[in-house]
């Protein structure tokens, strides 16, 4: 029975077919591939870290924001006090892009996510060329083959791995390697469904010298201290920025660093 995760990886497959060159001729741009950031440094850093998102829809919430300009945006996340930012580039069903993503990163000195659904080498070799600091890689979306090779040329290229997981079988598989970042999604991507227990459940068993992230379905002060409280490193939070009327304002709050309590 396909799940929703098949059905955003195959048209991910369609569009990146659409695009493609061959392997050998990415390759021969990486010299000119710009210069990184260093994510995993930024979220190693003391405290509790936002990766904040440039997201304008999603398959569950449907249209989130009209974002006229992602770059600004991004200046207002770093302003704020984002350590990273994120930018969805899937197009059929987050309506990203790649062009949101250039704009991003030429807006910002912040390290920079390309969040997507990387299920080629193709993409891999497109993320360094972008200069994706940081790249996502889900292991619900990928054979473990695939999960090994993928982060192995991602770090062999430069960039740091934030790799998700949202149930126990996952998690296992992620530490078959040894990763830098792991992300928990309280959102099953093959069934959208969001629960939140999934943090508890997971984040504790995550080693302490694993950025540990937490993502999907936080708003507010209160459950970014029961994430700081698990043990968490650092939140990925979109929907509650892109809808923020100052998403600066927004990220203090969610940091404690203003008023407490619901944004």
């Amino acid at each position: 029975m396909s799940t929703v995760l098949d059905s955003i990886i195959e048209g991910v497959l369609e569009d990146v077919k659409a695009r493609q060159v061959p392997l050998s001729q990415l390759r021969e741009r990486l010299d000119g591939a710009p210069k990184l950031r260093g994510a995993l440094a930024a979220l190693r850093q003391p405290g509790t870290h936002v990766i904040s998102e440039v997201k304008r829809s999603s398959p569950s919430k449907g249209e989130l924001a009209d974002i006229a300009s992602p770059g600004k945006l991004a200046e207002q996340y770093q302003a704020g006090g984002a350590s990273v930012v994120s930018v969805l580039t899937e197009e059929r069903r987050f309506k990203g892009s790649i062009k949101d993503f250039e704009e991003v990163r030429s807006a910002i000195d912040l390290p920079v996510l390309r969040k997507d659904f990387i299920v080629t080498e193709f993409q891999i070799l497109e993320s360094r060329i972008l200069g994706a600091d940081l790249l996502l890689l889900i292991v619900a979306g990928l054979s473990q083959t695939q999960y090994e090779d993928y982060y192995q040329m991602a770090t062999e290229l430069g960039m740091d791995v934030l790799v998700e997981v949202h149930n126990h079988d996952e998690l296992e598989r992620a530490f078959a390697i040894e990763p830098s970042i792991v992300g928990v999604n309280s959102r099953n991507l093959k069934t959208l469904d969001l629960d939140a227990r999934i943090f508890d459940e997971l984040i504790p068993e995550i080693p302490p010298k694993v950025v540990r992230v937490a993502e999907s379905g936080i708003s507010t002060r209160h459950e970014v201290e029961h994430i700081e409280m698990l043990g968490g490193n650092a939140i990925l939070v979109g929907e509650t920025l892109v809808k923020a009327g100052n998403p600066g304002e927004a990220i203090s709050r969610l940091l404690g660093r203003g008023q407490t309590g619901s944004l």
